[in-house]
């Protein structure tokens, strides 16, 4: 029997959920641009507000006296891999921080690995210069459209102009012989099923009846990974509805599995972030979406993801808590106009075989302006491996409402939608076969980008292209001139 994930953030009595303010949603919703993926130079110097390291050892036997040396508390609050990783929280009478707990336990010759339990982020923080900030009123006409009343928000939905560009009728349908796919896996009748790692979900929205499986809230340590937030005062209330709609949509008949992991302020820690991807993969997900990230590389969070697909790296670490290979799909971030292409956000920075990086795109089939994008290099190995509709997207909203978003957050669920589809249609495929099925069939764009300065390589995902097979979708050489 494989060991069982410890993680001491479990509860004996689950706290009641406090509902939300729907009221508020009547007169006016803020919604700021999707998943801006802050980075820390306007964060605090340490994010890492758990106060707890992640520490890794040469030889297990020297915990206690690495922990007292470094004034840790003694008893691990968890620990996760083989060999693994201790999660350990600092004494009271430890006046640092954890990160500069972390940068000295890097240099203890016992120490294999260690980094701060830090704060994983979708948050929007208005004020800041990479923050988009639109604010979309609910019904109201100087919303210029760009967000949707009762009664006019299914209609608008569904005629917007993401479907269009990725073939989706298409990609449902099929040909005489070649039929499409809706989220249905063709050997055995089921469902796939996409986990939503996010602020939560309204699973009273319309949009999801009878689509939901049970999911978790790792905030709460609940069963009920319901948003909790209040429009207008919470920035990223609705984010997580808004993500599994755009799932919802492009694989309809998929279950979402809903995971909480997001506060109401957007912001999530590392340590919660790995437990839910293994508690998803082992209650049955096939496919998991990450519309956040943080802006250095979390080495267990790498880990993890190296054992997604089942091939660990040889001599790395392994999850023998992980029972299920399962597909991630992580937004990019909207760094792209800090610098070229936008600093790397994680995990989507790191070119691993069972994860796709996704950047975001506009209705005229060009790079969305704020998307961070890799820049092509001469072996090819870009971190971004595909891209797809990202700006403007109408989707769910809690209240029953709909609401437009932009961002990255947005174009990772189209493409863990097409990732539902291509598992539905080719369910013997491994994770990184549907990585590289979904780079294959897409829409080559490999051109030099005028405002990024250099060559962007990538493939525009195109779900009917991904279902019905075809390497040769097509090269699109405009693709950086819109």
């Amino acid at each position: 029997m494989r060991p069982k994930l410890k993680f001491s953030h479990q509860i004996d009595r689950p706290r009641r959920k406090r509902r939300t303010a729907s009221s508020c949603i009547s007169v006016a919703v803020f919604l700021i641009a999707a998943a801006l993926f802050s980075p820390v130079s306007a964060q605090t110097a340490c994010d890492a507000p758990s106060n707890e390291v992640l520490l890794n050892l040469i030889n297990q036997s020297d915990l206690a006296a690495v922990a007292s040396q470094h004034r840790l508390e003694p008893t691990p609050l968890g620990q996760a891999g083989s060999p693994p990783t201790y999660r350990m929280r600092l004494r009271g009478d430890n006046t640092q921080n954890p990160c500069q707990v972390a940068t000295a336990l890097a240099t203890d010759a016992r120490v294999a690995r260690a980094e701060a339990n830090v704060k994983l982020s979708a948050a929007e923080r208005p004020g800041l210069p990479w923050t988009l900030g639109r604010s979309w009123a609910i019904g109201r006409s100087w919303a210029i459209g760009r967000s949707w009343a009762i009664g006019g928000g299914v209609a608008n939905h569904k005629r917007q102009w993401f479907p269009q560009m990725i073939r989706l009728d298409q990609a449902h349908t099929g040909t005489p012989g070649n039929p499409g796919n809706r989220g249905t896996r063709t050997d055995n009748g089921q469902p796939v099923v996409v986990a939503v790692l996010d602020t939560g979900i309204d699973p009273d929205h319309p949009m999801f009846a009878g689509r939901l499986v049970p999911g978790y809230d790792f905030v709460s340590s609940d069963a009920d990974p319901r948003e909790e937030g209040i429009a207008w005062q919470d920035p990223v209330y609705g984010h997580g509805t808004h993500v599994a709609g755009i799932v919802a949509m492009v694989a309809p008949e998929a279950k979402i599995m809903p995971i909480r992991v997001l506060d109401r302020d957007g912001s999530g820690e590392l340590w919660r972030v790995t437990a839910a991807i293994i508690w998803a993969a082992n209650n049955g997900a096939d496919v998991i979406n990450i519309s956040f990230g943080y802006n250095s590389e979390p080495k267990l969070l790498k880990n993890l993801l190296d054992n997604c697909d089942g091939t660990p790296l040889p001599g790395g670490q392994t999850f023998p808590e992980l029972l299920r290979n399962v597909t991630v799909v992580s937004g990019a971030g909207n760094g792209g106009r800090i610098g070229n292409g936008g600093a790397a956000i994680y995990p989507a920075g790191t070119r691993i075989d069972a994860q796709i990086g996704v950047a975001a795109t506009t209705r005229n089939d060009g790079l969305w302006e704020h998307s961070t994008m890799s820049l092509g290099d001469s072996g090819g190995q870009r971190f971004i491996r595909g891209a797809a509709p990202g700006d403007d997207i109408i989707s769910a909203i809690p209240g029953g409402r709909f609401g437009t978003w932009s961002g990255t957050s947005m174009a990772a669920p189209v493409v863990a939608g097409v990732a539902a589809l291509v598992k539905g249609k080719f369910p013997a495929l491994t994770p990184n076969l549907i990585v590289e099925h979904i780079e294959d069939t897409g829409i080559e764009w490999e051109c030099n980008h005028p405002t990024r300065g250099s060559v962007i390589k990538t493939s525009r995902v195109d779900a009917y292209c991904a279902v019905s097979n075809n390497k040769t979708c097509g090269f699109d050489a405009n693709a950086c001139n819109r």
